[in-house]
């Protein structure tokens, strides 16, 4: 099941997308902007600035406009997949456990690339604002898609993003995706967990339950290949530069 959280008044169903506003703005923190819009994220959320966000457990996304949240879950409100949608690009979120005293962002890089060589997939390591990204050029069923992996080595865990289509090839293509990435804030918790282990993420409370009183929905369309490097594809061009 698929919710969207699109900031807006207006309120809309479909049999895929559900924009629930009530049960949204019910998850969000209800606090005002704070002075600290200057600091760069994602934070911990012992050092997070306030401001509204969505709760979906382990992760708070920002409430921007223009940016819609896609959230897909199942009956029980457990979450497999945040994508945020801006025009034509895509910011695709996950959380993962890791050590205490070093990162892994460098050797899941290195992951990525090889699965998508495996795959017949040129990538390369590119700048970026958290150090080195991955950018690569995949064939989805829509034709040759851009994509950007982005791994930001937080205290105890790793957010791995990926932007999709235009703002892959520029970030500043889509700004508010970017904003949304520099404003998440990572709830880890203190329990022991395994390194690369997604953290859980979760519907707030009442989005469950407007769920479960919307009844059974269709399945959704799979979102593009963002967290899909390792499946089979035909070669493909190398990225631009």
């Amino acid at each position: 099941m698929i919710f969207s959280r699109q900031k807006s008044g207006r309120h809309a169903a479909t049999a895929q997308q559900l924009e629930l506003d009530s049960a949204a703005r019910a998850g969000l923190d209800a606090a005002a902007d704070s002075d600290g819009r200057g600091e760069v994220g994602p934070f911990d959320l012992s050092e997070a600035p306030i401001s509204n966000r969505l709760d979906l457990g382990s992760l708070q996304v920002p409430a921007i406009d223009g940016v819609e949240i896609r959230v897909q879950a199942d009956p029980d409100g457990a979450i497999q997949q945040v994508v945020l949608v801006f025009g034509e690009s895509a910011l695709q979120l996950g959380v993962f456990a890791a050590p205490r005293h070093e990162g892994i962002w460098d050797e899941i890089r290195d992951e990525i690339r090889k699965s998508l060589f495996n795959d017949g997939v040129a990538a390369e390591d590119v700048p970026g604002r958290y150090g080195i990204e991955l950018r690569a050029r995949v064939r989805t069923p829509d034709g040759l898609t851009d994509l950007r992996f982005v791994g930001v080595d937080g205290p105890r865990w790793l957010v791995r993003a990926v932007y999709q289509g235009p703002a892959a090839i520029d970030p500043a293509t889509a700004e508010p995706l970017v904003a949304c990435l520099e404003g998440l804030v990572v709830a880890r918790g203190q329990d022991a967990k395994p390194a690369r282990e997604p953290l859980p993420l979760r519907l707030p409370q009442e989005m469950a339950d407007a769920a479960i009183a919307a009844g059974p929905q269709p399945a959704p369309e799979p979102e593009p290949a963002a967290d899909q490097a390792s499946e089979k594809r035909k070669p493909s061009p190398r990225p631009r530069r």
